[in-house]
């Protein structure tokens, strides 16, 4: 996977570069993808499948199963990570 393009000033797509990553500006639904980068540049070092919002407005933290583990974990996310917002679209999921 890769990270996404960042979002348009008219979007509400997390923007995936920068201090705001992990702050302020991420936003996410139930079903969305969480991506935790690696230490090394394109490396996917985690994600998972948000599950559960605690804040109405979608801002951190999440409920998240993690694919590696299937674990569901409260987790805080740090500028290392990332929204993929997954859209459902007939019989198949695209990535928004």
């Amino acid at each position: 996977m890769s990270a996404p393009a960042p979002a348009k000033n008219n979007e509400r797509a997390v923007r995936s570069t920068g201090s705001e990553a992990g702050g302020t500006w991420m936003r996410a639904r139930v079903g969305d993808e969480i991506v935790v980068r690696g230490t090394a540049a394109g490396v996917i070092a985690r994600d998972g499948e948000i599950v559960g919002l605690r804040r109405p407005d979608g801002s951190p933290p999440y409920d998240v199963r993690w694919a590696d583990s299937g674990r569901v974990t409260l987790y805080f996310p740090g500028p290392d990570a990332y929204i993929r917002h997954l859209v459902t679209g007939g019989n198949h999921v695209t990535a928004r």
